[in-house]
């Protein structure tokens, strides 16, 4: 029940990312369910692809579609309520959201019996791909590309999930909130990868 909850609280959250991205680029109501939807649901598309999870079990989730629908129709029509808070909250949605998706993602390639890299892979695809596949068609440059850290706590829970050393609820429900911590930390206190320019 609480990983229900936490699903459904990361799928709100990256839809509405979503809606942001394109109500900032000025789309129409379309555009927006478009936008909002293969945030959503993007990375775990990708993620059935590469690990042999039928495309189709995405429908088992029919009622996450429908909260997302939902969601983003209010979003859209009533901004006014909504976007202050999400400028002060979206954040640890978001951070909710990725720790959520990744280590569903994780947990899908473990039960499928995949090596520890094709779960690092799974992971690291259903927290992020499908906010990779929302900037790419908003033409933006992808999140996980950009100076702050965040494809490495989605790579984190599957490692952690991979090796073995995540197994039983109390465990996943730890993780869950490191990299959730860790997701927060990174923004506030400005973490960053290494970057080698060509010219240096």
């Amino acid at each position: 029940m609480t990983w229900e909850i936490l699903t459904i609280i990361g799928t709100i959250a990256f839809a509405l990312s979503g809606v942001i991205v394109a109500m900032e680029e000025n789309y129409d109501l379309m555009g927006v369910y478009i936008l909002g939807l293969v945030t959503a649901f993007g990375g775990g598309a990708i993620r059935n692809l590469l690990i042999g999870v039928p495309v189709s079990a995405l429908w088992d989730q029919g009622h996450l579609f429908t909260v997302a629908i939902i969601v983003m129709t209010i979003a859209f029509f009533f901004p006014r309520l909504w976007v202050a808070r999400w400028l002060r909250w979206g954040l640890l949605f978001d951070a909710l959201g990725l720790a959520a998706f990744a280590i569903q993602g994780a947990l899908y390639a473990t039960d499928m019996g995949h090596p520890i890299s094709a779960v690092i892979v799974a992971a690291t695809l259903t927290g992020t791909g499908g906010g990779m596949i929302r900037d790419v068609l908003a033409g933006r440059k992808p999140l996980f590309l950009r100076n702050e850290i965040y494809i490495v706590w989605a790579m984190l829970a599957g490692l952690a999930i991979g090796v073995g050393a995540i197994k039983e609820p109390i465990g996943i429900t730890v993780l869950f909130v490191i990299i959730v911590v860790l997701r927060m930390l990174s923004v506030y206190l400005k973490w960053e990868l290494p970057r080698r320019s060509i010219s240096n």
